[in-house]
C-alpha cells in the first residue's frame, strides 16, 4: 500500500512539473512567437491575437469538456491527473505571463518552444497524465490505435495547425509545424529514452574472462546462450548485457584492452525494465 501511494504521488508531481513546462514553453517562445502550434494551445493563440482573449482563461474554458470525455475513457485514474494537469497549465500561464524572457524569432520560437513542450509533455506522459485538451485526445488515440504518443499528438495539433493558416500566414503556420514536429519527437525521446542505454551483445570463447569483467568492471548481470560459430563451427557463447552509456563505454574498452579478438555489438536500448533499471539494482533494496 505505502508503495502505491509512493508511486502516486511521484506520478502527481512529474504531472505537475511537466506541465510546469509546458506553461513555460507557450509564455516565453510559441505565443510571443505567434505560432499556433496545434492544441488548445494553438487555438488560445489565435483567440488572443484576434479578440484578446485571455489564453489561461481560454484554455480553461475549453479544456473541460474535453477532460469530462478523457475521464469516461481512460479511467478516473487518468481523469485524477488530467484533472490536475488542467488546472495546472492555466494556472502557470497565467502566472507566468507577464514573464521578461521572451523570444519572438519564429524559428527559434519554434525549435526551442518545440523541444520545451515535448519535454514537459513526455514528463507528464511518464507520470500517466494528461495537460488536457487535445493532449487527452491524443491518449485516447493511442488507446485505441497503438501509436506512439509523439505520434498522435503530431496528428491531433498538425488538423489545429493547418486550420490556422486562415488567420495566421503561410510562413508562420509552417514554423508551427516545425515546432509541433520537433514536439513530437522530443515526447518519444524522453519516455523511451533512447540512447542513454546500450544493449551489448558479445561474441567470445572466453566466457569466464568476460562474465568477469562485466561483474566486477560494471557491476551488472548478463544473460549467455551458447551458440556455434557459423564460419569455424567452433563453441562460441552469446552474452547478452544492458548497461547504461558510461558503463557501456567503460566495457568497451576493457573488451579491447582484454580481449581483443571478441565479437562485440552496441545497440541503442529504448526503454528497460527489470532490476537495476526500472527496479532497485539489488534485491533487499527498498523500492
Amino acid at each position: 500500500m505505502e508503495h502505491t501511494q509512493k508511486r502516486l504521488l511521484k506520478e502527481y508531481l512529474l504531472v505537475a512539473l511537466g506541465a510546469t513546462l509546458v506553461a513555460l514553453s507557450y509564455n516565453v517562445f510559441l505565443l510571443p512567437s505567434k505560432l499556433a502550434a496545434g492544441g488548445i494551445s494553438g487555438i488560445s493563440t489565435v483567440l488572443f491575437e484576434q479578440f484578446g482573449y485571455s489564453p489561461a482563461m481560454t484554455q480553461f474554458i475549453i479544456n473541460i469538456p474535453i477532460f469530462v470525455i478523457g475521464w469516461l475513457v481512460l479511467g478516473k485514474d487518468f481523469g485524477g491527473k488530467t484533472l490536475l494537469g488542467t488546472f495546472w497549465v492555466p494556472m502557470m500561464i497565467g502566472l507566468t505571463s507577464n514573464t521578461p524572457i521572451t523570444v519572438t524569432d519564429p524559428f527559434l520560437g519554434a525549435l526551442y518552444g518545440g523541444i520545451v513542450l515535448g519535454i514537459g509533455l513526455g514528463i507528464v506522459y511518464i507520470g500517466k497524465g494528461s495537460t488536457g485538451g487535445t493532449a487527452s485526445i491524443a491518449q485516447i488515440l493511442k488507446k485505441f490505435t497503438g501509436k506512439s504518443s509523439g505520434y498522435t499528438q503530431l496528428v491531433v495539433d498538425g488538423v489545429v495547425v493547418i486550420s490556422s493558416l486562415f488567420v495566421f500566414n503561410l510562413e508562420l503556420t509552417l514554423f508551427a509545424l516545425l515546432a509541433i514536429y520537433i514536439c513530437s519527437k522530443t515526447i518519444d525521446f524522453v519516455q523511451l529514452r533512447t540512447s542513454t542505454s546500450k544493449l551489448i551483445v558479445i561474441i567470445t570463447e572466453d566466457e569466464e574472462k568476460v562474465q568477469e569483467l562485466i561483474r566486477t568492471g560494471i557491476d551488472r548481470g548478463l544473460t549467455k546462450v551458447r551458440s556455434v560459430g557459423g564460419y569455424s563451427n567452433s563453441d562460441k557463447t552469446l552474452i547478452l548485457c544492458v548497461a547504461e552509456q558510461p558503463e557501456a563505454v567503460k566495457l568497451k574498452g576493457m573488451l579491447q584492452q582484454e580481449i581483443p579478438t571478441a565479437f562485440v555489438i552496441f545497440l541503442n536500448a529504448s526503454e528497460i525494465l527489470g532490476r537495476g533499471f526500472s527496479l532497485d539494482k539489488y534485491y533487499g533494496q527498498k523500492l
